[in-house]
């Protein structure tokens, strides 16, 4: 562990030249112990691989012909004319068909499809019919292995393979290696009795064309064997004539290598599920040794070149690395020191590089938040003063309308009196001592003022009223949400309306939640009127946010209202208007539930 801690120590250029030494000497010993077996089990791979997708395509051809040989059978057995022959307790009602239009029939198939040698029908009383086949009369076909096979196969499809001992004749006399049979029994669905058995020789030519083009390496050839291990195709001159059974017995796919007269043998092969056909690759082992000895040149190439220029490389590509590096430590202990007007300048485009010019936009944003930390210590000490001024005037201002009021009614002017008092009350309740959240009582009385001073103008013209029940005593709200609202009401409303106008506030309990609903019989907005406004409520928060275009407009003290009240308790809460030209307005206010002027909703835990 001490060794390798003062590994560590060393320079980082000491590190790569040393790294990139070693790096150039492990290849020429490991390249030399496993250059053989790890190249020579690399090209098995390809060769493997390569044979498999070959075999797969040869399997996928031969599929395909034994697919259309079972699409064949399938559409012979739906023909209704066969279906009668097939019939031979004659169930179905009809007369008997032509022999000679079935085997028409049969001989459309033989034209379209060249890779078929025969096709015989035999129902279950020995008949047959056939446009290629024919058998001694004394023969009884239902005897033959072949169509026990197909009925003990109920109706599935089963490829025979090359016919043996069986008594049918071909007249074109194709020999029994050159087809492979396959039959279906056609089953009755409704008495589940096999009706006869249709055979279907297919030409192993179309297979020999299929596999004829195929060359593994230079000597090596594909070859098909059934499931029985017999060949079903094997080229001419083989390398072996027969593969026993038990080499691929199990087996659906793999590889194996097998002595076979002095000669080494590699085999790859390929079971398909529907032929149950096995595809067999046979090539000579020592084809790829060619191969190999090449590659071995090349290697020993290259490990000579990278001994002789391993250490100008070495050298040079370490260097390449540790002076930027040991470039950027030194502007880095500069930093460390107080010095952030230094810059990397070296221009890359590697991880170096980015790595300096992270190391630059770092140092610009230290410099950066340097001169917006003493900013805002600036701006926040111009703030405590203007804080501090605008708590001293108001404070002066409503204790001298104390004194204003105190003089009023000493020279009897009580409606002067009254006046400065909801006047000296509406900015006490302003300060209230810093706080944004008041209780509803106050902010009650706070309207209660700004109506009376309004009153007061007004006179006959305004007359409010204020309801509110025992269940909301106690509830805070957050302060100056109704007299945005009530000044709109009386400006907007009431002195835009003929005679006198009334205004109405009433506070409730609401599905758990504080209504405060404002109503007045005014002038009313137009159905225009009232959807800009309800517009304007649903983008409250971003429209008030941008104080330069909003300041000035009609409606920014509602808009205020509606941006506190989400900002506060989420878009769950706010206002909502109701409006018609000539007869009046309605806003209501939805609060959540304070219990205290902390803030806290009931039953939330903050808000």
């Amino acid at each position: 562990m001490k060794h390798w801690i003062q590994i560590n120590n060393l320079p980082i250029r000491y590190k790569l030249i040393s790294h990139f030494l070693i790096i150039s000497i492990i290849p020429i010993i490991c390249l030399g112990l496993l250059i053989n077996w790890t190249v020579e089990r690399v090209l098995e791979e390809q060769v493997k691989d390569n044979t498999q997708q070959l075999i797969s395509k040869v399997n996928k051809s031969l599929e395909f012909y034994i697919n259309n040989m079972q699409s064949i059978t399938y559409s012979i057995g739906f023909n209704e004319k066969v279906q009668h022959f097939l019939d031979a307790d004659n169930k179905i009602e009809q007369s008997p068909p032509n022999e000679y239009d079935i085997q028409r029939f049969l001989r459309n198939f033989t034209t379209l499809s060249p890779e078929v040698a025969g096709i015989l029908i035999v129902n279950s009383n020995g008949d047959y019919i056939s446009n290629e086949f024919f058998t001694p009369s004394t023969k009884d076909l239902t005897e033959e292995s072949w169509y026990k096979d197909a009925v003990n196969n109920n109706g599935i499809f089963t490829i025979i393979g090359q016919p043996k001992s069986r008594g049918i004749s071909s007249l074109v006399n194709y020999q029994n290696d050159e087809v492979v049979s396959v039959v279906r029994a056609v089953v009755d669905p409704y008495a589940d009795e096999v009706l006869g058995v249709i055979l279907i020789d297919l030409k192993l030519r179309v297979i020999k064309e299929t596999m004829v083009d195929v060359r593994l390496g230079k000597t090596g050839y594909l070859m098909v064997v059934d499931d029985q291990g017999r060949n079903i195709y094997q080229p001419n001159d083989p390398l072996i004539e027969n593969i026993p059974k038990e080499w691929i017995a199990g087996q659906n796919t793999g590889t194996f290598s097998k002595e076979v007269d002095a000669q080494r043998l590699q085999f790859i092969h390929q079971k398909s599920a529907f032929t149950n056909w096995t595809t067999i690759g046979v090539f000579p082992a020592e084809e790829t040794v060619f191969e190999l000895r090449e590659i071995r040149f090349y290697l020993v190439s290259f490990i000579f070149l990278l001994m002789i220029f391993g250490i100008q490389i070495s050298y040079f590509l370490s260097n390449s690395i540790s002076n930027p590096i040991a470039q950027l430590m030194k502007f880095m202990r500069k930093a460390k020191s107080g010095e952030f007007d230094v810059r990397y300048r070296e221009k890359r485009n590697d991880e170096i590089g980015m790595l300096g010019r992270s190391f630059n936009k770092m140092l610009s944003q230290i410099n950066h938040l340097i001169s917006l930390t003493k900013l805002q210590e600036k701006e926040k000490r111009e703030a405590e003063f203007r804080s501090l001024q605008a708590n001293i005037n108001p404070h002066f201002l409503y204790n001298t309308l104390d004194t204003i009021q105190w003089m009023a009614r000493k020279q009897k002017a009580n409606d002067i009196a009254e006046v400065v008092e909801s006047l000296a009350k509406l900015f006490r309740i302003g300060l209230s001592k810093g706080r944004d959240i008041i209780s509803l009582d106050e902010e009650l009385d706070h309207i209660k003022s700004y109506l009376q001073i309004q009153k007061t103008r007004y006179r006959d013209k305004l007359n409010y009223q204020i309801n509110t029940g025992e269940s909301i005593a106690g509830l805070y709200v957050i302060k100056f949400i109704l007299q945005p609202i009530i000044e709109n009401a009386i400006y907007h409303g009431i002195k835009e309306r003929r005679g006198p106008g009334h205004i109405s506030v009433t506070a409730q309990k609401k599905e758990n939640k504080l209504s405060i609903i404002i109503e007045d019989d005014g002038a009313g907005m137009t159905e225009l009127q009232l959807q800009e406004m309800r517009q304007a409520l649903s983008e409250a928060i971003a429209r008030t946010e941008n104080k330069g275009e909003t300041r000035d407009k009609k409606g920014y003290g509602t808009l205020n209202v509606q941006a506190r009240i989400q900002l506060a308790f989420g878009e769950d809460y706010g206002m909502h208007i109701h409006s018609k030209e000539n007869v009046g307005t309605t806003v209501e206010i939805v609060l959540p539930i304070l219990v205290d002027d902390t803030g806290l909703v009931k039953g939330d835990v903050t808000y």
